[in-house]
């Protein structure tokens, strides 16, 4: 029997060429030629003011609360429904994360729930933008500007994906993107930090260079560096940035290969759907998304389960996706809650990520058939697909 695993990484063909290369300028620390390479090429893709690789995207979340000056005290309004590092990056300044309930249509964070969740103490919203389709990025704007917030997009997934013709992670004051085997585009672990307004760049590097204004001292503009404020190591090695470097060359060819499967999923399952017997991912007609997952929304928990169970026994490799925070031990004892969380508890019980990476295209046909057979095994006759379709 063919085994189909969940994720498996691509390589262009270009990384070693790229490590080799790196390895050979005798720079295998970070910020050399092909971090500099990345930092173009992210400025240039997404039009931020400033883009900086860092280790990974907690990395460049953490920076992110660095940067809003986010303090003990604070709270953060946040979906409930992502992983954890979108709340432990402003736990570890001492704040108090604020989770609100979840759209029924794109599983992001519900707009029109943020208002009622701003408290004098809080400080930032960070929109997550799930599946690589985008957050209601203006209403989001408008609540922020009237209550004087930052907005730090968590664009983990969202790499080359849009709303309304603007890249994710540059609309909010700071977006974060995560190069992790899992994503698009990848370098094993890795991430970036993109800055919309130009300002917050000088303390960005600051940061980013453990506290000192080492980057200033290269560029010439100081005669030596030294310790002048808060930071941490966050920045990549070479290698890291070589292969990255070599994904970031083929990122639309990557975009439209994984799009060209997930549109197979999608034509495959639209019966079933029509059946009422999985609900399908939804993308707005204002967004433009990146491929980056393809998940069903079963009628419930326990069809999930045996779906998952159905799809391993016959060699497909699915996996359901976050376990809410607000749920989480370490969410109920410094998270906050506000409104109900139906959504939240409902699809993240319902949920199941298919298989999506580059190479899956020569198994689609096989792939489609195990999906489609066990959903009808896993179903429960007298059961449909509640929520928007």
């Amino acid at each position: 029997m063919e085994i189909i695993p969940f994720n498996r990484p691509h390589m262009t063909g270009k990384e070693l060429q790229n490590i080799a290369q790196a390895h050979g300028s005798g720079h295998l620390a970070g910020d050399g030629q092909f971090t500099k390479l990345c930092h173009a090429w992210l400025e240039r893709t997404t039009g931020a003011s400033r883009a900086l690789l860092t280790h990974s995207c907690t990395a460049a979340l953490e920076m992110s609360a660095l940067l809003a000056r986010v303090g003990p005290g604070d709270e953060v309004i946040m979906p409930s429904f992502t992983f954890v590092s979108t709340a432990n990056a402003f736990v570890l300044r001492g704040a108090t994360p604020v989770f609100v309930d979840i759209r029924s249509d794109t599983l992001n964070i519900d707009e029109g729930k943020i208002e009622a969740a701003i408290t004098p103490r809080t400080k930032a919203i960070v929109p997550v933008h799930y599946a690589g389709v985008a957050c209601e990025m203006d209403a989001i704007a408008a609540i922020a500007e009237e209550h004087h917030l930052f907005v730090v997009e968590d664009a983990a997934q969202g790499l080359m994906s849009r709303y309304k013709d603007k890249p994710l992670g540059t609309i909010g004051n700071l977006g974060a993107l995560s190069f992790h085997e899992t994503k698009n585009i990848i370098s094993g672990e890795g991430g970036a930090l993109l800055i919309r307004d130009s300002d917050l760049g000088a303390r960005a590097e600051i940061i980013r260079e453990k506290g000192t204004n080492r980057s200033q001292f290269f560029r010439g503009h100081t005669d030596k560096y030294t310790w002048v404020g808060e930071g941490s190591s966050y920045l990549p090695s070479e290698v890291v940035a070589a292969f990255l470097a070599a994904q970031m060359d083929d990122a639309e060819v990557i975009t439209a290969r994984r799009k060209a499967i997930w549109d197979t999923y999608h034509r495959s399952l639209e019966t079933i759907e029509g059946a009422g017997f999985v609900r399908r991912p939804w993308v707005p007609g204002h967004c433009t998304h990146n491929a980056h997952m393809y998940y069903l929304l079963l009628p419930s928990r326990e069809e999930r389960d045996s779906f998952i169970r159905l799809l391993k026994d016959v060699g497909v490799h699915a996996v359901f996706h976050y376990v809410p925070l607000h749920s989480s031990p370490m969410g109920l004892r410094v998270g906050k809650v506000n409104g109900g969380m139906k959504n939240t508890d409902e699809f993240s019980g319902r949920l199941v990520r298919l298989p999506l990476w580059l190479g899956l295209e020569d198994h689609m046909s096989g792939v489609v058939e195990r999906v489609i057979d066990c959903i009808h095994q896993a179903r429960r006759p007298s059961r449909g697909v509640r929520g928007q379709g």
